[in-house]
């Protein structure tokens, strides 16, 4: 059962500590924040907790007071044993250094009130851990271990240590919101539940931290389990945001890039002037890195400050220059640090003054999370200032800041059977004993990740641990072998488990080649997961067309003159989620019946002045961009109930069927790829097909009639799922999403024999290994990779329902055109394969010329927009 905390006062939960560690905590804190009210008294009372608070709100010492405590009395009274009584698991090495300071510190601090016969111990065990450290905690183990959720699988399948773990008291799982939309959080509800079943002499209590994450009571059931109780500590708006949308021009539309990037540097430049620290989020690790440069070249020549003072942090930096910026911030050495998403997690940062998003976060958790680095104390305030570059970013933003005051937050996605971690769960249950099938399929199902866990995908991925599926002669042997008990592991399958298990994947740089074997340069492979045969793309500075790829290497022609469809960026850029999406586009039809109805310019300026909170400029602009949109398409305004589908022949003659729905990239991505397999089979054509956040477009060479509302409503909802499945088998995804799924499942080794293995070898393997597997009905590995594309990189099940809803007319398919000019809404669409926002000449011409153009199309429909309001004074 899932409930609320109970609040309790300061004096009664001073009663519940040791009065050295109440003395203590009095004269560092003062008091107790919100959650460590709730919190501290009902991990005393040994309850499972989840506690969802900002960034500075006092969650670890929320989690490890009361724990702090017990060890203490523990010590006093002599009845501190040698083993381990807490686990922490963080998903970040880098947060685990920072614990250790956090609660070594602190008993180093009580130490000093009170002398105890025995000092509580704190160790830290990840792979960075010496084997000589190790050894050292196999005799005298920590009482607090540090982990991470991989090296707390391997310490529950270790033979000796795992004897120190039988009787845990608590496990505390920080970060719990960047674990649980990820395998990686499936693999560690797994785990927790093996180590549950066939280690622990007792449950320990279950302690749960996050930032800010909906839905709360889903991400309860994550932590503990379908069959557990959990007490929930809402915390998650407890600290005061300061958010505002700022423009960088008074004319999004009209100013050119030049106007533009001058103006969101005069703004950074002018926070930055504001505040003592400020760190600047962007979207790509590409424009982190562009930011940072650029502003340092500002500061040298406006002689602000040290150039040095400026830094840049993102994933693609090694890890001693990650954590050189971080102690410099902490120790209050950087003025600014501009960072991709790599400062989102709780790593302390110390005192930020004001956080500035570079355009739209994408979520309202993320804006949230980013924001809470600002005012690290509960009792400041999170000073948020977000940079808008575009119209459509203007009201994305605009939302997702209404949102995040209005505390609607976007669900996570959580995993479910992922049957490549199921491989991993099977394999180590072995490893503990001899686990009966049944127990062992009970006990997995007791994970909320593997809750809806079928028993034939159970068995077939037992059959393939088995060696049942005959796959020798590909070198792929089996694992385990039945015991007369219950399943036990073949010769070398412990440390076949020990050096490859996880679910963190290599994405190596793919090197790229023309037909004539000539070296142009690397891609990232999540860029390359994502190209299809004809997609064009920059590299170098130079246009080339993807044909196709072989083993870890792809092939390329030259494409002078083209323009790429897909920006170097897109990999990168995080999908705006579907709760979002629909708010985006409900507000928009919401303007439009205000229009329909007669009400006066200046009066839905104020309207959306007011919704929004922004600036009356910027309301303007938003209200100018609507009503463009309006008169254009003769009232057809897309929203949540319609979508329009915008039918446009561009200059090169080529067809273009423009589907205005705002649903997310995730939805739109299985949408768009259901719906262009319809148009190609029906029209026996290539299908190009562009995907954004507010729509996708199906591109064919030629201007053919075709009768779409029918086309998509002829497709069945029931169907859907084994379609797709089909239509992405023969995508560039799939051969490398089989590759990690295949290294999940130890089809493929990373590492064997002690030495790390060739990934390009690995890569060429895999793709042996699918051509046989595909023969083989219901393979589960091959089947994982199709969930996890469909499921977890796309959103199937939103798609389906939104091709139900059009099918029973819940939503409606307009279609327009042809037409020689687009809406303004698909100018964003249409110019996404122009460069990325912070330089963006290219693709600010393209809007500027297609915006005269829709001015120039609505004249000669006898419709001249008066603008003279816009000059009304502020």
């Amino acid at each position: 059962m899932i409930t609320e905390a109970k609040q309790f006062s300061d004096n009664e939960i001073y009663e519940l500590l040791r009065p050295y560690v109440a003395d203590w905590f009095k004269e560092k804190y003062g008091s107790f924040t919100p959650p460590q009210r709730a919190s501290i008294p009902a991990i005393k009372d040994g309850h499972n907790v989840l506690i969802s608070s900002p960034t500075g709100s006092g969650k670890t010492m929320a989690a490890f007071i009361g724990i702090l405590d017990t060890l203490l009395h523990y010590a006093e009274t002599g009845n501190l044993e040698d083993k381990v009584y807490a686990i922490y698991i963080s998903p970040l090495r880098a947060l685990n250094n920072d614990m250790y300071k956090n609660l070594f510190l602190p008993l180093e601090e009580i130490r000093a009130r009170v002398k105890l016969p025995k000092e509580v111990r704190v160790g830290i065990r990840t792979s960075d851990t010496t084997s000589y450290e190790k050894q050292k905690m196999l005799k005298t183990p920590p009482h607090i271990l540090i982990t991470t959720p991989e090296s707390f699988a391997i310490s529950i399948v270790s033979p000796k240590f795992s004897q120190n773990l039988k009787e845990v008291e608590w496990l505390v799982v920080d970060e719990i919101h960047e674990l649980a939309g990820s395998k990686r959080g499936a693999f560690l509800s797994g785990f927790l539940e093996l180590y549950d079943s066939f280690l622990s002499k007792k449950s320990p209590v279950r302690i749960g931290l996050s930032a800010t994450i909906s839905p709360l009571d889903e991400v309860a059931k994550f932590l503990v389990g379908e069959k557990r109780d959990c007490k929930i500590i809402d915390a998650r708006f407890m600290k005061s945001v300061d958010l505002k949308v700022i423009s960088p021009v008074r004319d999004l539309i009209h100013s050119t890039e030049d106007e533009v990037s001058n103006g969101i540097y005069r703004t950074l430049v002018e926070e930055i002037k504001k505040h003592r620290t400020t760190l600047i989020f962007t979207n790509t690790r590409s424009a982190a890195e562009r930011v940072s440069y650029k502003l340092r070249k500002i500061v040298e020549q406006e002689k602000l400050f040290d150039a040095d003072l400026v830094g840049a942090h993102h994933s693609s930096l090694s890890r001693d220059v990650r954590l050189e910026i971080e102690n410099k911030l902490k120790n209050g050495e950087l003025k600014v640090v501009v960072s991709s998403t790599s400062l989102e997690l709780g790593i302390d940062i110390g005192y930020i003054d004001v956080v500035i998003l570079l355009s739209s976060p994408k979520s309202v958790s993320r804006m949230l999370q980013r924001i809470g680095r600002a005012g690290h104390h509960i009792r400041q305030i999170s000073k948020g200032r977000v940079i808008v570059v575009d119209r459509d970013d203007l009201l994305e933003c605009s939302m997702l800041t209404k949102l995040a005051k209005d505390r609607k937050i976007d669900n996570v996605h959580i995993p479910k059977s992922p049957l490549d971690v199921l491989t991993q769960l099977i394999l180590a249950s072995a490893l503990m004993g001899e686990p009966q099938p049944d127990l062992l399929y009970e006990t997995v199902r007791r994970s909320y990740s593997f809750s809806n866990l079928r028993r034939e995908d159970f068995d077939s991925v037992l059959n393939y641990l088995l060696g049942k599926y005959g796959l020798d002669s590909r070198n792929v042997y089996p694992k385990l072998r039945e015991g007369e008990k219950g399943l036990k592991p073949k010769k070398g399958s412990r440390m076949i488990f020990y050096m490859n298990s996880g679910t963190i994947p290599d994405e190596p740089l793919i090197p790229v080649f023309t037909e004539s074997n000539q070296y142009v340069g690397n891609l990232e492979e999540e860029f390359v997961e994502i190209l299809s045969p004809g997609d064009i793309f920059i590299l170098g500075g130079k246009t080339f067309e993807y044909l196709t790829s072989r083993g870890n290497r792809i092939l390329v022609r030259p494409a002078e003159g083209q323009r790429p469809t897909v920006p170097s960026w897109f990999s990168e850029m995080l999908p705006l989620s579907i709760e979002s999406a629909r708010r985006i586009s409900e507000f928009r039809g919401v303007i439009a019946e205000m229009i329909r109805r007669g009400n006066k310019a200046e009066e839905i300026v104020d309207f959306i002045k007011e919704y929004f909170d922004i600036s009356k400029t910027a309301a303007r602009s938003l209200f100018e961009y609507i009503r463009e949109q309006y008169y254009f398409t003769d009232g057809l305004v897309p929203s949540d109930r319609e979508i329009l589908v915008e039918i446009y022949d561009d200059e090169e003659g080529r067809r273009n069927f423009i589907f205005h729905a705002l649903f997310g990239r995730r939805a739109l991505d299985a949408l768009s790829r259901v719906i262009a397999w319809k148009l190609g089979k029906d029209l026996n054509m290539d299908v190009r097909t562009s995907i954004s956040d507010n729509g996708f477009i199906l591109t064919v060479e030629n201007a053919v009639n075709y009768d779409v509302t029918r086309a998509v409503k002829d497709i069945d909802p029931d169907e859907v799922y084994s379609l797709l499945s089909d239509i992405i088998l023969h995508t560039e995804m799939v051969k490398r999403r089989f590759r990690h799924t295949a290294e999940r499942s130890f089809m493929l080794l990373k590492r064997y024999k002690g030495r790390e293995t060739n990934v390009d070898r690995r890569q060429l393997n895999s793709e042996v290994l699918m051509n046989v597997i595909r023969e083989i009905p219901g393979f589960p590995i091959l089947k994982e990779t199709v969930r996890e594309i469909l499921e977890d990189y796309m959103d199937i099940f939103s798609a389906t329902e939104i091709l139900r809803d059009i099918r029973t007319d819940k939503i409606k398919l307009t279609v327009i055109g042809p037409t020689k000019v687009p809406s303004p809404f698909a100018h964003q669409l249409l110019a996404r394969e122009y460069s990325d926002i912070v330089l963006a000449s290219d693709k600010r011409e393209f809007l500027m010329k297609m915006h005269e153009k829709v001015l120039q199309f609505l004249k000669e429909k006898g419709i001249n927009l008066d603008l003279s309001y816009t000059r009304v004074n502020e």
